[in-house]
């Protein structure tokens, strides 16, 4: 790839994978201040300054990793401390607390899509504008990151969301059992990216939310 195509790309990429891993954690602290927990609160992480949320290895250089290589578009983001012992009913509030980022993700998918089905429809009526291929890309990166971001974080597997969810709904024996895996949660999941499991795990339906959202709203 030309140099100055990559520079073109990655600033396109910039916008929608900034946005979707800002909103997903600043959604977190937003439901755990609901729910009682001010930690994110006290330390800032309750804002959509992107600079507050941004990790290095997973916000991005992963994402330029796989923006050159191509494959699916992964990264994450510094995860927003949670005190779970503060909120109110720890156990059934970290359910709620968990999906705030997964369901953030969703709504800026279709946040996109919708945007990138006015930009066809624009150019379906003979309006055209330079910056529309530009934009073009960008509704594209941005249904697909939110999408990925929706799906990673959902496998029930702690640390992950789909984890605490798991958590939070299981009786509390198989729960515990369960919580004890996040000390691990994280070689795991590098170990399965690795290894190309994970793409197959969640591969299909990064394809298939991806296929509906598309088709409904752009």
């Amino acid at each position: 790839m030309e140099i100055q195509a990559l520079i073109i790309k990655i600033a396109i990429a910039a916008v929608p994978i900034l946005l979707a891993i800002t909103v997903h954690e600043a959604s977190h602290g937003y439901a755990a201040k609901y729910f009682g927990d001010s930690t994110a609160e006290k330390l800032g992480r309750i804002s959509l300054n992107p600079f507050k949320h941004i990790d290095p290895v997973g916000t991005i250089l992963l994402p330029t990793i796989t923006l050159i290589l191509g494959g699916v578009l992964f990264g994450w983001a510094k995860p927003v401390p949670v005190n779970f012992g503060a909120l109110r009913n720890p156990k059934k509030d970290m359910l709620w607390v968990a999906a705030a980022g997964p369901a953030s993700n969703l709504v800026m998918a279709i946040a996109w899509s919708m945007l990138l089905g006015y930009i066809k429809y624009a150019l379906s009526k003979g309006n055209f504008s330079p910056t529309f291929p530009y934009l073009l890309q960008m509704c594209f990166i941005g249904v697909s990151i939110n999408v990925v971001l929706m799906v990673l974080n959902l496998l029930p597997m702690p640390p992950l969301d789909g984890g605490r969810i798991a958590v939070s709904l299981l009786p509390n024996s198989l729960a515990f059992k369960l919580a004890q895996v996040e000390k691990y949660g994280f070689v795991i999941l590098i170990a399965l990216m690795l290894t190309g499991v994970l793409n197959m795990i969640i591969g299909p339906f990064i394809d298939f939310f991806q296929s509906i959202i598309l088709r409904i709203f752009a």
